[in-house]
């Protein structure tokens, strides 16, 4: 018969031998809820797979922007979705939608450098994107702006979608 000895298992004779009894039991049930709340291998696939979609619903909005896809836009875009500008103008969805369509903001090509910070906190999570857009914005350009994109997404039916995005250069 074979015996498995654990850290908790020496813990408690260690203890029990140094007469330290009730350091033991509080010793080991602080050891176990440390080990109780850690992530399991399944929640950790899920934050990975969602930060993902987030990452990816990045990459959407930079495309859909390039290829004037409004429907693809309204899709991942929150109906009251609020886009800072780098002047510090905040440009309500359907407005820059507008922009977009009747080449107000017309964006000829995008080169994503890097995505960093990505965050998660229930139906809410933010991430910062940093790519080289080549865009003409209201008839300044066409320009290669180094453009970082501080994203907030909220879950929504389950669903990830963008609810503001947040201009600036780096």
């Amino acid at each position: 018969m074979s015996r498995r000895i654990t850290a908790k298992s020496i813990i408690v004779i260690a203890s029990f031998v140094l007469g330290l009894q009730g350091y033991t039991e509080q010793f080991v049930a602080k050891d176990t809820s440390v080990l109780l709340s850690q992530p399991t291998n399944s929640e950790r696939r899920d934050k990975m797979s969602e930060e993902i979609t987030l990452k990816n619903l990045y990459r959407q909005v930079n495309q859909a922007m390039v290829d004037k896809d409004i429907e693809t836009l309204k899709r991942i875009l929150e109906p009251n979705t609020l886009l800072v500008h780098m002047t510090g103008y905040q440009q309500p969805v359907e407005e820059w939608l507008d922009q977009i369509e009747t080449e107000e903001m017309k964006y000829y090509s995008w080169e994503e450098d890097v995505i960093k910070d990505v965050t998660i906190s229930g139906n809410h999570a933010s991430l910062i994107g940093q790519s080289r857009v080549k865009a003409r914005i209201w008839g300044s350009g066409p320009f290669m702006w180094r453009l970082q994109m501080k994203m907030s997404f909220e879950k929504v039916d389950g669903h990830w979608k963008i609810s503001k995005q947040v201009a600036s250069a780096y």
